[in-house]
């Protein structure tokens, strides 16, 4: 219960978070009616949020070779 609990308090602050930088727009469209005899109107909301585009890239990096040996071995490294 207690995760559940702090998940939604993440998730609320993520929010609150996109909406204070301009990430997330989010505007109500259409306003709500309470039913009278049947039917009524549920609101309406517009959500505008940022976009993000990942792509590839090649690219080539050297990384340091790592010779490990054994106490008592006596080879060359090779190159």
């Amino acid at each position: 219960m207690r995760a559940l609990l702090v998940l939604l308090g993440i998730a609320a602050l993520v929010i609150l978070a996109g909406m204070a930088t301009g990430f997330i727009n989010i505007d109500q469209t259409q306003t709500a009616r309470l039913p009278r005899i049947e039917g009524g109107q549920a609101p309406e909301f517009k959500a505008d949020v940022g976009k993000i585009d990942l792509g590839t890239e090649r690219k080539v990096i050297e990384v340091p070779r790592v010779d490990v040996q054994k106490p008592g071995a006596t080879s060359t490294p090779e190159q």
